[in-house]
């Protein structure tokens, strides 16, 4: 029963994160981000929230990091009115590597595709 809550949980979570993004935040350096998955703890006091950016430039990845860290407050706050839960977790924001290494691959991939004609 509280795996299936909690799963649910992150559900709720990701479509209301991604909700706040596209329609709270107007911070420019957070433009372009998709909220890829979201894991809460057992004791739900803490979630990670998974994002991925289009951009492979190192200093977007930083300047969206920083975007993410500094709305954190109002994601936060707003994720407290939006869901029906005792105690909002605490965010914490974790880059999403298996898109990079997906279109990596592909790229290797191609590479290989290519070699052989």
């Amino acid at each position: 029963m509280a795996q299936y809550r909690v799963g649910r949980l992150e559900q709720e979570i990701q479509r209301e994160v991604t909700d706040i993004l596209l329609k709270r935040v107007r911070d420019p350096r957070v433009e372009g981000v998709t909220v890829t998955g979201v894991e809460v703890t057992g004791d739900l006091q803490e979630a990670t929230i998974y994002y991925s950016i289009l951009s492979d430039k190192a200093s977007s990845g930083e300047k969206t990091a920083e975007g993410l860290k500094k709305a954190t407050g109002l994601i936060r706050s707003e994720l407290g009115s939006r869901l029906s839960i005792y105690k909002t977790p605490e965010l914490f924001f974790e880059r999403d590597k298996s898109v990079q290494y997906g279109s990596r691959i592909d790229e290797l991939l191609n590479d290989l595709h290519h070699q052989d004609k």
